[in-house]
């Protein structure tokens, strides 16, 4: 089981040494990927503990509150996420002013040499940390030579003639382009969390939902998607989502609300998945209660034809 520390200061997870990557790791993607099964092999041959350090929120969300970038994943899918890939040491680090003003060198001793007692450090090629992003894979070597551990960096991991990252991903969802995001991602995109209890407007028109909210984080897409459902039994279930901020009833936090097609039964406090298959349209806001439900009639025959033709095993859509 992972073991997960939040602030700087601890005892150490690992005392008896680590392999250490660094990352934002939002969505962890084809790269993030790469750089964390390095990792494990490393830490798989040497006999040390396999450890993640990243942030929490991004530096990005805490430097720009009023406009923050969108997140391809939530905290806990990123814990759970390298969790699942056999990271045993995960460091989501508070980004707050005081971690904002620590210079490069006191990152380095005390986050990787006291807190993980790091004997190899794996970055990405444009690895930047410490105040002012001062520092970086050079200083990076050079502080490991004097502190005892080794500075590696892995090469770009590059999909469709490009390199992977997180803001190609972001732009490709924004633009509703789910294939070309999945290819960067390794898999489809999709959302987590627990069903909440929304405004019941959906099951009074004939469209129960399962809600999921996004802790405050913006989604890096938005409209309405054919979908499948993950958590509700053995197989995944077919459904239609929305995820926005609700035009017809003036919200303004987004929300996902997800409909599972010939379901009848009581999700909340469970937590699901929401996969993104195709997007069917943006949101609009109609003239009435009535022109909504024509429109979601279209939505779901058009998600039921998609995610027949998409053939998920075990699956009736």
């Amino acid at each position: 089981m992972s073991r997960l520390f939040r602030d700087v200061e601890g005892e150490s997870p690992c005392p008896h040494g680590s392999v250490v990557c660094i990352g934002a790791f939002d969505g962890l993607h084809r790269g993030h990927r790469a750089l964390v099964g390095r990792v494990r092999e490393r830490a798989s041959a040497t006999g040390l503990a396999a450890a993640a350090v990243s942030f929490e929120p991004l530096p990005r969300e805490f430097f720009a509150p009023a406009d923050p970038p969108t997140r391809l994943s939530l905290p806990r899918a990123k814990f759970e996420g390298l969790r699942d890939l056999g990271i045993d040491v995960v460091g989501l680090l508070r980004f707050d002013r005081a971690m904002a003003a620590m210079p490069a060198r006191e990152f380095v001793e005390r986050v990787l040499v006291r807190r993980l007692a790091a004997r190899e450090v794996w970055v990405g090629h444009d690895f930047r940390f410490g105040h002012r992003r001062a520092g970086d894979v050079a200083l990076l070597g050079e502080l490991g030579a004097e502190l005892g551990f080794s500075a590696q960096v892995l090469a770009p991991v590059c999909v469709d003639g490009g390199r992977v990252s997180a803001s190609a991903l972001r732009a490709a969802l924004a633009a509703g382009e789910l294939e070309t995001a999945a290819r960067g991602l390794g898999r489809r995109y999709a959302i987590a969390g627990k069903v909440v209890r929304g405004a019941q407007l959906g099951r009074r028109l004939g469209y129960p939902t399962a809600n999921l909210r996004l802790g405050g984080k913006r989604p890096p897409l938005g409209g309405i998607f054919a979908v499948w459902v993950h958590g509700v039994g053995e197989a995944p279930r077919a459904g239609v989502a929305s995820l926005g901020t609700r035009p017809m009833v003036d919200g303004v936090e987004p929300l996902l609300e997800a409909h599972l097609f010939d379901f009848d039964g009581d999700l909340y406090g469970r937590r699901i998945e929401v996969e993104f298959v195709a997007k069917l349209r943006d949101e609009m806001k109609f003239a009435d209660l009535p022109a909504l439900v024509r429109q979601m009639d279209e939505d779901s025959a058009q998600a039921r034809r998609i995610l027949r033709a998409d053939g998920q095993p075990g699956v009736s859509a």
